[in-house]
């Protein structure tokens, strides 16, 4: 399936996007604010648990808790003290150790990783001497330091790898480390099924957000055909009557290699399910508990969320249609940076920053829903969409090509909205996220689409 058509001509600042005046010292304040909320989080996440489990590899497809301790703090040193700051590189001994491109997961138990106590001790020096360069530094001149960009990039990097401990969190044997309350109880959602998206042209992706990365950017007009989208996330109760109607026995609903994926893999229901008796049960963080029915789906392959699409007589929506449903209002026709408009979210908007550990009820969030109504676009669960990942026109590759371009191609599926444990920094209505479409382990969920405006 392909995206609807572009057009390169228009640009995107034109068709619905303003820059506003740039405060420098309130740039400075966010980015200060946004690095000690990662590193609370960072802290959080590598000091619940003992040596053993900082140590060891929960799952080959994951790093040691340990690794992504010292990464964070080695990137933070190579972009805000060497690239910003022009510093003398601190433990160069230690770059490749930590370069994630050398060396994959599964070989990086056997690396000579700094221990846990050492590991703790580079990162605070690291941040110490970045918060002094970040006091002190201009915010223009570079692209790196306009708006404080390579700060924001570094904020986004380490909450980036503290979802990623969460899901090592989650893959971990043992007994619970993690706690948090649970979401607010709300009633049983009651309203439509789904809501029309009109069809028209509308601005994706954007140029003027000024910590967005490479590969949303540039802001530019898509054209989208009408079309209907699920009002919020597809339920567990949903999926499992999947599940009970044969949904994994049933080839008409697979692709061809979503088949031969579940078959070879023997993969009956979402990761961390089992079926005990009559009820469904899952393992969530070190806890065994009753499915809960009213909760968005999570911990399901892209394959999977396209099988119980095509059973439902829907289909994924494309990302463009899934950007539509959450940033155009049809009122202004402007792309707002959220579902609710242009203010950074608050807890009443939506489930972000590891609040919870849990996706909370379908229909939660009614004051963060968009102006058509569909709700719990941002946060919750990472959506499945039905494109490849792929740049946008005029793409440029900033400031290093693998965040972003050594990705592009069919190999990736797209993903959007964040989930529970994305932070705000790192979550916004243009974000992507992409893995391949085997993945499960990670907080994936997804809503359904049908085209027409019938």
């Amino acid at each position: 399936m392909t995206d609807p058509a572009i057009d390169t001509e228009t640009p995107g600042e034109t068709v619905g996007e303003s820059s506003g005046e740039f405060d420098a010292e309130a740039f400075r304040e966010r980015a200060l604010t946004s690095l000690v909320t990662a590193r609370d989080r960072t802290t959080l996440l590598t000091s619940c648990v003992e040596g053993p489990d900082l140590t060891a590899q929960h799952s080959p497809l994951m790093s040691p808790l340990v690794w992504d301790l010292a990464h964070i703090g080695n990137q933070e040193e190579l972009w805000l003290l060497r690239a910003v700051a022009g510093q003398e590189a601190i433990r160069p001994e230690i770059d490749n150790l930590y370069d994630a491109f050398e060396h994959p997961r599964a070989e990086r138990p056997s690396l000579p990783l700094l221990p846990p106590d050492e590991a703790r001790r580079y990162a605070a020096e690291v941040r110490g001497r970045a918060l002094d360069v970040l006091a002190g530094t201009a915010f223009h001149g570079t692209r790196l330091t306009e708006a404080g960009f390579a700060f924001g990039m570094i904020a986004q990097h380490e909450q980036q790898h503290d979802e990623t401990m969460l899901i090592t969190h989650q893959l971990r044997k043992g007994p619970q480390a993690l706690h948090a309350p649970d979401p607010e109880p709300v009633p049983l959602f009651t309203g439509p099924a789904e809501v029309l998206v009109p069809g028209g042209p509308f601005t994706m992706g954007t140029s003027t957000e000024p910590w967005a990365l490479d590969n949303e950017r540039p802001a530019h007009r898509r054209e989208v055909a009408p079309f209907w989208i699920d009002t919020t996330p597809v339920t567990n109760a949903a999926y499992q009557a999947f599940i009970e109607d044969g949904g994994y026995d049933d080839p008409r609903w697979w692709t061809a290699d979503g088949w031969a994926h579940i078959r070879r893999s023997a993969i009956r229901a979402p990761l961390f399910w089992r079926r005990d008796g009559g009820q469904w049960l899952r393992r969530r963080f070190g806890v065994t508990e009753v499915v809960p029915p009213d909760e968005p789906v999570l911990h399901v392959c892209w394959y999977e969320a396209d099988a119980y699409a095509r059973w439902a007589g829907r289909r994924l929506p494309t990302e463009a249609e899934w950007e539509k449903a959450a940033r155009h209002d049809p009122a202004t026709g402007r792309s707002t940076r959220y579902p609710w408009g242009d203010a950074d979210p608050a807890p009443e908007h939506a489930n972000l920053g590891q609040r919870h550990l849990r996706p909370a009820p379908a229909g939660s969030y009614p004051e963060g829903e968009s102006p058509l109504g569909v709700r719990q676009l941002i946060g919750d669960v990472w959506e499945w969409t039905a494109s490849d990942f792929l740049p946008y026109p005029g793409f440029r590759a900033f400031p290093y090509k693998e965040y972003s371009e050594v990705f592009f191609g069919p190999e990736h599926k797209v993903l959007r909205g964040g989930s529970f444990a994305v932070d705000q920094v790192a979550c916004r209505g243009t974000f992507r996220n992409w893995d391949y479409p085997i993945r499960r382990q990670i907080f994936s969920g997804f809503r359904t689409a049908r085209s027409g405006d019938a």
